[in-house]
């Protein structure tokens, strides 16, 4: 059987407003039945699920969110890992695909969620100031991916899906964040990178960079 390309996390939305939608036009209120019919399309929209064709080269990360590059470069991440790594950032608007996708196989490490304020997540400082949860994941070699969920202006809400311990596969569903947000991706310093700032991806399709440089 195929899965319906909705989360599940959208249903009580989507049931809620089709009732209201259901109601408003049994009662013959026009006004309110066209506005809860664009609503209740959004909400679909938003909740959207496709399937992903994952790319099967074993060195590439893959991007874990829908949305476009905003950061690709060197930086000292040292709340996690502690050490100079390449940090590539994702801003998702409301009108992208908000399931987040794991970018690398291996096991999840630690899971770590931090409460926090709500600027605008394309904003520098949302990085460390905002509502996140971090996933470090052990990859081969004895090295680390780190990828992190940011809340946003209007997100109220992060799901992550995967616990410590965990083995977990490249493409594979691990969360959400819900109405606009961000994702921060910490890859080895000696990954090739793929993608530049201001490019447009796709969660569990696109490759942001290998692994290790090719020799």
């Amino acid at each position: 059987m195929r899965r319906l390309p909705i989360a599940k996390q959208g249903s009580p939305y989507i049931i809620g407003l089709a009732v209201l939608l259901l109601l408003f036009g049994l009662l013959g209120w026009t006004i309110l039945t066209i506005l809860t019919s664009i609503a209740t399309l959004l909400v679909i929209n938003f909740f959207r699920d496709p399937e992903r064709i994952i790319p099967q080269d074993p060195k590439a990360v893959l991007a874990p969110a829908d949305g476009r590059i905003i950061f690709v470069g060197k930086v000292f991440e040292d709340r996690f890992l502690n050490k100079e790594t390449l940090k590539i950032s994702i801003f998702m608007s409301i009108f992208n695909v908000h399931v987040n996708r794991i970018p690398f196989s291996g096991e999840v490490e630690s899971v770590h969620y931090q409460k926090g304020t709500f600027f605008a997540a394309h904003v520098d400082k949302a990085s460390r100031d905002n509502e996140h949860n971090a996933v470090i994941l052990r990859i081969s070699g004895g090295k680390k991916i780190v990828f992190i969920q940011i809340a946003g202006l209007v997100a109220r809400r992060i799901d992550c899906w995967v616990k410590p311990g965990e083995r977990v596969q490249r493409g594979d569903r691990f969360g959400m964040i819900r109405f606009g947000s961000r994702l921060d991706v910490f890859v080895p310093l000696d990954s090739e990178l793929a993608v530049n700032k201001g490019q447009g991806v796709k969660a569990g399709e696109t490759i942001l960079c290998y692994h290790q440089k090719n020799k």
